[in-house]
């Protein structure tokens, strides 16, 4: 009995090509695509001397002209609330060319009562921020941490406030104002009309609950775990954590009562409770331009001063938390 055996032709396996000249360039473009940004010129040329003067003097000369291009208004009128009419006039950019003129500042805050003017902007100003802190706090921590049922909806109702127009809701907002419901109360020429209606903030709502779901949620169980009530959860362990959007709502609050122009003038028809952003364009009209520039300088101090103070708190809160997520 005979043993068939099959022999199978040996396969010589097919040689590998051998990689040619552009593959290895290849690789070391993805390489360096992966390791470094791209930008408009490489790390090699950015080693040439040229090159790197021209880029340091591109990036100065961009700085110089930002700095031109939003202090330079700011620095201009401090120089002018200082000079006499009669130079502002002749030469607008000269620096005194016959000397300064302080007793401005002083015409300005006495003899056009811009004392009364600058405490209505006071007064509207934080009754703004309370009202706006309030609601947008709260309405938050409800929609976030409480979740009650059918907060996506509320939540999505809020943000369609967001696409309807200011001036669309003018008319509605001064009948509502002038007829309160339930109580009946007019609250035109009040300062209550004025900053009341700034609580409505949809956007102040939405920037606060984008923080707080962004909040550890381990510290927040823990503590409803310890018996913590809705109430104390908010007091003493989420506030306490909140702290850069408090920062934010509150700069975004006061700056925005502070240049309101459209809402004061409609509801404060008593020129002794107008803030300085609507008496200010109709003393214009009848007072000494030096004058004038010396009101708009006091005017825009405390806003330059509030945002200097709070300018880390501010950015810290915009950049990390109230985005964030």
């Amino acid at each position: 009995m005979s043993t068939l055996v099959q022999h199978t032709p040996d396969v010589q396996p097919e040689p590998e090509p051998e990689l040619s000249g552009p593959a290895p360039r290849r690789r070391r473009r993805r390489r360096s695509a992966a390791g470094e940004t791209r930008t408009i010129t490489s790390a090699f040329e950015r080693r040439r001397p040229g090159v790197r003067i021209g880029r340091t003097l591109l990036n100065g000369g961009l700085l110089v002209f930002l700095l031109i291009a939003c202090l330079g208004p700011i620095l201009w009128l401090a120089k002018s609330a200082i000079t006499p009419t009669q130079d502002t006039l002749r030469s607008p950019l000269a620096l005194w060319p016959h000397g300064t003129d302080w007793e401005n500042l002083r015409t300005a805050w006495v003899e056009i009562d811009l004392k009364l003017y600058f405490w209505n902007t006071v007064v509207i100003a934080l009754g703004s921020w309370a009202v706006q802190m309030l609601v947008g706090v709260t309405g938050g921590y409800a929609l976030s941490i409480l979740r009650p049922r059918g907060s996506r909806i509320l939540y999505s109702l809020v943000l369609a406030t967001m696409f309807v127009p200011a001036v669309v809701l003018l008319v509605p907002l001064y009948l509502t104002v002038l007829d309160l419901p339930f109580t009946h109360w007019n609250l035109v020429n009040t300062y209550w009309g004025a900053f009341l209606p700034a609580g409505a903030s949809a956007f102040n709502v939405a920037l606060v609950k984008r923080f707080f779901d962004n909040l550890p949620r381990e510290v927040i169980d823990a503590a409803r775990v310890d018996g913590c009530g809705d109430f104390r959860l908010f007091f003493h362990i989420v506030l306490p954590m909140s702290r850069p959007v408090l920062g934010v709502v509150s700069v975004f609050a006061v700056l925005a009562a502070w240049k309101d122009f459209v809402w004061p003038l409609v509801v404060l028809p008593d020129p002794a409770k107008q803030p300085l952003s609507v008496r200010l364009p109709r003393l214009a009209a009848v007072t000494e331009l030096d004058v004038v520039l010396a009101a708009l300088l006091i005017s825009c101090a405390l806003p330059i001063v509030f945002f200097l103070v709070f300018q880390r708190l501010f950015l810290r809160g915009g950049l990390e938390g109230a985005v964030k997520g």
